[in-house]
């Protein structure tokens, strides 16, 4: 998922998406432990996916944050 599809998420989405990130992980990193991945590059690019939508969670959260402290 590229960062602009992920702006375009919600919050609660979002975590969802975290949530399948990470038990895919977990997974990879059990078949790499193992012997059975064969391209690595998916547990850097996993991680990566993860810390840009925890990324754009806070910029929301931050966003939604100010709006309403120019409102008070």
């Amino acid at each position: 998922m590229k960062l602009s599809e992920m702006r375009g998420k919600s919050v609660d989405e979002l975590k969802s998406a975290i949530i399948e990130w990470k038990k895919g992980l977990l997974d990879s990193k059990m078949k790499l432990a193992t012997s059975g991945l064969e391209n690595t590059s998916v547990i850097s690019n996993t991680k990566r996916m993860i810390a840009q939508a925890k990324t754009v969670i806070t910029e929301k959260t931050a966003k939604d944050g100010q709006s309403e402290v120019k409102d008070a």
